[in-house]
């Protein structure tokens, strides 16, 4: 197997960046208080590879770009001489996979989002199949598993000749970081990928918009807004269906980012993690998310400024969900998803909660982790 780490991937998440494109944007989430999350998620999907498969072979990188984690796995692993230095580059990327699909790996699983994705595509095409462990801001592709653990279930059943472990051809899929900054969003498919696939334990790629929905989105955004109470503070999710609640109380928004509101008024807009807790300090609060189309995630997918402990403080009575019921009918294995990083909050939030459908109208939807 080959393994590759983006060190880098899913830093500008907590701090608002969106992304982690460019050396620039690596640098700003630094400076905004960033940590890295990927080397841990990465740990997470060895963990659970090498329970069921201990005796995979494993190509890899030197240092945070596979080595670091396979080795305090136990793994003895084959090292690629790519220098690099610290973090890692779009080239290191390609190098790596371009080495590993010319030595034959089986699989080449990567730790990062969809950046890194479109990198080891573009290096090795179809010749290898992939699989990703998330670890990004944006995965909006069909080559992840729903969560690190289950990317390494996945690539263990792969590996081990599992008949439940079979081989589609999965979308790989981007968006224009300087787009989504700016206020819109511009996705693009990239290619597909040969990946491995088990129903339950990889996502689909992100769904759009289902044509007649509008109307009901309005109106569910009007009753959430209107039934908003005063001194209470309203942390808005990111995207079209949020952005709803904020046009029906005539105030600004941000499609990609995190708004708070109190008293019908915008208190902050395109906020992090720090800035969410400042806020909600000392306050009642309540959150307000959609649906990941196609993908059905809750949380981990393009909203980590809402994170585990934001949750934790809200709780989970306070957490509204906005969905139409056709995007509920099109969940993958029926069921929400959450991947918030923290297994106590994912153990939280999963049982069955409500979703508003509809003016007046509530559905229970399953929730895994």
């Amino acid at each position: 197997m080959g393994f590759i780490v983006n060190p880098v991937a899913g830093m500008g998440g907590s701090v608002g960046l969106k992304g982690t494109d460019g050396q620039a944007t690596v640098n700003e989430a630094m400076r905004r208080g960033a940590r890295p999350v990927a080397g841990e998620r990465a740990a997470k999907a060895i963990d659970r590879l090498t329970a069921s498969l201990p005796q995979v072979n494993v190509i890899t990188v030197a240092g945070p770009m596979g080595e670091q984690v396979v080795r305090e796995a136990g793994i003895e692993p084959s090292v690629l001489d790519i220098p690099h230095v610290g973090s890692s580059t779009s080239i290191d990327t390609r190098e790596a996979a371009e080495s590993m699909a010319d030595r034959g790996v089986d699989l080449i699983l990567f730790a990062g989002g969809d950046g890194t994705a479109r990198d080891i595509l573009g290096a090795s095409g179809q010749q290898v199949p992939m699989l990703g462990v998330p670890a990004g801001v944006k995965m909006h592709s069909a080559v992840f598993g729903t969560t690190p653990a289950n990317a390494g279930h996945l690539a263990a059943l792969f590996l081990a000749g599992s008949p439940r472990a079979l081989l589609r051809d999965a979308e790989v899929m981007d968006l224009d970081e300087d787009a989504v900054r700016a206020g819109t969003v511009s996705a693009q498919l990239y290619g597909h990928a040969r990946s491995p696939f088990e129903r339950r334990l990889v996502q689909n790629a992100k769904a759009g918009s289902v044509p007649g929905e509008n109307e009901t989105l309005d109106a569910v955004a009007r009753q959430v807004a209107e039934g908003m109470r005063a001194g209470r503070i309203y942390i808005l999710g990111p995207g079209t269906t949020t952005r709803r609640v904020a046009d029906a109380l005539g105030i600004p928004s941000t499609l990609l980012g995190i708004d708070a509101v109190l008293d019908r008024q915008a208190i902050g807009l395109d906020l992090n993690e720090q800035a969410l807790l400042r806020i909600i300090e000392g306050r009642e609060a309540e959150i307000i998310v959609s649906v990941l189309g196609g993908q059905g995630s809750l949380f981990g997918r393009g909203n980590q400024q809402i994170s585990a402990e934001v949750i934790r403080r809200v709780g989970r009575d306070r957490i509204n969900v906005i969905s139409t019921v056709e995007k509920l009918i099109n969940l993958p294995a029926g069921a929400l998803q959450v991947d918030t990083g923290d297994s106590e909050i994912d153990v939280m939030l999963t049982g069955h909660i409500p979703v508003i459908t509809g003016p007046h109208r509530i559905t229970l939807v399953k929730v895994r982790a």
